[in-house]
């Protein structure tokens, strides 16, 4: 039995988050206590050996990689970015529902059918992850994998094996893991949302 496993990895938190802003594309540091969540994180991962490291693009998920794995080697991958919110994009809550109140209460009951300017459909980003998800997968059988990435990311990935459209559940922690095994072509969720002794 050859079994490939994922071991996802949201980043620590930034101010945005701590700010409730949507950050998607943008590129956004981790806050002081995101790299401390890494830190903390980091003695919590060791008892992975990891064959492959897969990172997002983003400042946020490559901090929280140099934290957790130093200079060792990885890929840096596009398609592992946030969902691209659009007009969205660094707006709190309040300052959407003011701004663009009919197109935000649409999406938010459905996000799959509700359209936010400028913003990447949730078919296209289910697409793109569950795409660079096999890709890895296809290139590392047997082996085990660190991906570091967003909580969209992994909440579509997650809502995707589990056949649910309730993405917005799925969204996990800041430097937390959430575990995914491929076996005999199926995708089967292990852990989720894990925020590891002391994290």
């Amino acid at each position: 039995m050859i079994i490939t496993r994922l071991v996802l990895i949201r980043h620590g938190i930034t101010e945005w988050n701590k700010q409730k802003r949507y950050c998607g594309y943008k590129d956004i540091n981790l806050s002081s206590q995101g790299k401390i969540q890494a830190i903390k994180l980091r003695k919590s991962i060791k008892k992975f050996s990891f064959d492959r490291i897969y990172c997002s693009d983003r400042k946020r998920a490559l901090q929280t990689r140099a934290i957790l794995f130093g200079k060792t080697k990885f890929s840096r991958v596009r398609d592992l970015r946030e969902i691209h919110f659009g007009v969205l994009e660094g707006l709190t809550h309040d300052q959407i529902m003011k701004k663009y109140p009919v197109a935000y209460k649409a999406w938010l009951r459905d996000p799959y059918k509700g359209r936010i300017p400028d913003a990447e459909s949730l078919s296209d980003f289910k697409k793109r992850v569950i795409r660079v998800m096999k890709e890895i997968v296809r290139s590392n059988l047997g082996k085990t994998v660190a991906v570091v990435c967003h909580g969209g990311v992994i909440a579509m990935f997650v809502s995707s094996i589990l056949k649910s459209r309730k993405f917005w559940k799925y969204v996990v922690s800041p430097a937390s893991v959430t575990i995914v095994d491929y076996n005999n072509r199926k995708f089967k969720l292990i852990k989720f949302n894990d925020r590891m002794r002391g994290s």
